[in-house]
């Protein structure tokens, strides 16, 4: 009896060991890969292209997900016309991701046109996703589409008024555009309807390659009272560096709508903090990949601006920056 009751509890024992055998093997199995696909509209080695595909690694990483474990961010980076960025959308797509980020509102359409099940979180959208067809509405954008606007509609006359108050004696102003841009159009519709009330004539000039850049700014050169408006657009801010140099050549008084002109010496900006929006797309794509539908997400305007001045610039320009301005500046470059 003692024998038959110790194999049989031999047997119980191989028996509950084997019910728990599938168990095991699926604790053991590895955390399903999820793949984003993000087209960065910067060169690859753009510094400030990389710090914020950086936020956008980083929060995701907070939220708890770890490259290589449970998640793939596959960036394709460049700027280029219609036919480069249709092309760099198929072959984020050839990779069949989960989500795409797409970086500049030049991307939305191909992405759109592309795909309309893919969820796709947009930077960018043209400042009107519902009249630019991007989604139905801005609370509930009902497609495979949301993200985050970076113009407010009303920034060019505000560009215009910094402009105006850091430079007083300007009375013509250009506005460099991209003439593909429609942000960039509305940004300049909103300096020229503000012109008036600042006393200064606004004209716009189309300029997105190098050497049209040199030509429009070598027009400017040596007229008293011009001053310069450089929409926050990736065609014009991928040659930053050359329009800086070519404005401090020209002694031309120059605004940017973005934060980096003016680091790498620019007189002055004021913009969206776009870094902050990456911050916040992260927390989309991942609301997403846990199983909400981006057409229920809201589209959000921008909420947080950031007035940066260069007083080297300044300097160099024989501009005294008004104390008024320095005050409110949230970063004063020395």
């Amino acid at each position: 009896m003692q024998f038959d009751q110790l194999k049989r509890r031999e047997f119980i024992t191989l028996l509950g060991g084997a019910a728990l055998w599938p168990l095991a093997a699926r604790a053991q199995q590895p955390e399903r890969m999820r793949r984003i696909g993000a087209l960065m509209l910067y060169a690859e080695n753009d510094p400030v292209g990389q710090s914020r595909s950086v936020v956008f690694r980083q929060e995701l990483e907070k939220l708890g997900w770890m490259l290589g474990r449970n998640l793939m961010i596959d960036f394709h980076w460049g700027v280029g016309d219609d036919d480069w960025t249709r092309a760099a959308v198929a072959q984020l797509l050839a990779r069949t991701p989960d989500l795409i980020l797409a970086n500049g509102s030049a991307t939305v359409r191909p992405m759109q046109q592309a795909t309309r099940t893919v969820p796709i979180i947009f930077i960018g959208g043209g400042g009107d996703p519902v009249a630019e067809g991007f989604v139905q509405s801005l609370a509930h954008p009902g497609g495979n589409l949301t993200g985050f606007t970076v113009l407010e509609p009303s920034i060019g006359a505000k560009l215009l008024e910094l402009l105006k108050e850091i430079a007083p004696r300007v009375s013509h102003v250009t506005i460099m555009l991209n003439p593909d841009s429609i942000s960039s159009q509305r940004l300049a519709a909103s300096a020229a309807a503000a012109a008036q009330k600042f006393a200064v004539e606004v004209v716009t000039m189309p300029a997105r390659e190098p050497a049209k850049i040199a030509t429009a700014l070598a027009t400017l050169a040596g007229e008293r009272g011009d001053g310069l408006i450089v929409p926050p657009d990736p065609a014009t801010n991928t040659h930053r560096k050359q329009i800086v140099d070519l404005a401090a050549n020209h002694r031309l008084p120059a605004i940017y709508g973005l934060r980096s002109a003016t680091v790498e010496g620019g007189l002055m900006s004021y913009g969206v903090d776009i870094s902050d929006l990456f911050r916040k797309a992260a927390v989309y794509a991942d609301r997403i990949l846990k199983g909400e539908k981006p057409g229920e997400l809201p589209v959000q305007f921008p909420t947080k601006f950031e007035l940066v001045i260069n007083l080297k610039a300044a300097a160099a320009l024989d501009i005294a920056v008004p104390p008024t301005l320095l005050a409110i500046a949230d970063e004063v470059i020395e």
